[in-house]
């Protein structure tokens, strides 16, 4: 009898244990999961507040552009808009950065509605792949992606060469919807896309015009050396130097530049002095959460109107 007592409390303490043991497991998985639900809950809320923050910050960079703009006939580098903006309170912080896309070769010009090649933007993106070794027979290709034909061109190709691709698709046989959609353009490496990432955009400053002007005041050097076949290194960085000086505030004052004069003329139609077109890029940062919104804007009759807007 008292071995049978014996072995019922022995095995009563072992059950003891083990029960004792599984609370203790599912109270730690419990404690575990309270921990992660409300770390996630926290990551959601400042997740939140970061997107919210980057997204006030590119609206307010927009009013900013809309208030600093107003009765401007030309925006320069020396602007406010050009500095970058940086904010902080108890909510979290934005860092906000304007550029111009004015001051860029918009490569959707490159074909006109008839299918024929703009030679102006054409021989100004010719010049800007030569920095790069670009052959000058990669444009046909862009060409082609732009018109609304089948029919490859020198140095072009169309759908069929598209389609024969692992996974196939289509040339958009229209202007580009984004600026990385170059990539999917036959002969655009990653490498070729980000050396002319920095001189090329999309868009163009007033809505529907075929071809966008230059902003001599914001355009980078590279840009300035592909306006005219003289224009060489020194030159463009003179006219860098004389804008930084005083900005150019009529597109006829570029010819006070020494050698400029005459190549000024030729320029008339193709060059600006005021751009209507802006990159926003703002990152907010709330606790550990970062968002980033980037936005492109067309700044018309005194209004926004946002061309993209990307978050992530």
């Amino acid at each position: 009898m008292k071995s049978c007592v014996k072995g019922e409390s022995g095995f009563a303490l072992v059950l003891t244990l083990v029960v004792t043991a599984l609370m203790v497991a599912v109270a730690v998985e419990m404690i575990h999961q309270v921990y992660v639900d409300t770390s996630l809950s926290r990551g959601f809320r400042d997740g939140q507040q970061a997107s919210i923050l980057a997204e006030s910050g590119v609206t307010g960079a927009a009013k900013l552009l809309q208030t600093g703009l107003s009765g401007r006939s030309y925006t320069s580098l020396s602007d406010p808009w050009a500095a970058p903006i940086k904010l902080q309170d108890e909510a979290g912080s934005i860092e906000i950065q304007l550029s111009e896309e004015s001051g860029k070769i918009n490569i959707n010009g490159l074909v006109q509605p008839n299918g024929v090649y703009d030679d102006v933007t054409l021989n100004m993106l010719k010049r800007v792949g030569k920095r790069f070794q670009m052959p000058e027979d990669i444009w046909g290709s862009l060409a082609d992606w732009i018109d609304s034909d089948d029919l490859p061109r020198s140095g072009g190709v169309e759908n069929a060469f598209y389609r024969s691709l692992r996974p196939g698709y289509s040339a958009r046989n229209d202007k580009l919807s984004t600026i990385k959609e170059l990539t999917l353009v036959n002969g655009f490496t990653t490498k070729r896309y980000g050396d002319l990432l920095p001189f090329i955009t999309i868009y163009s400053d007033q809505a529907g015009a075929p071809v966008a002007t230059i902003n001599i005041n914001t355009a980078p050097k590279e840009v300035l050396t592909a306006l005219d076949d003289r224009i060489d290194e020194r030159m463009a960085e003179r006219i860098v130097a004389e804008r930084r000086l005083q900005p150019f505030k009529s597109t006829a004052e570029l010819a006070r530049v020494p050698g400029l004069d005459t190549i000024a003329i030729g320029l008339v139609g193709r060059i600006s002095v005021k751009g209507n077109l802006f990159h926003i890029n703002c990152v907010a940062r709330s606790k550990d959460a970062v968002r980033t919104v980037e936005a492109v804007v067309r700044m018309s009759s005194g209004a926004a109107e946002f061309l993209t807007w990307q978050e992530h």
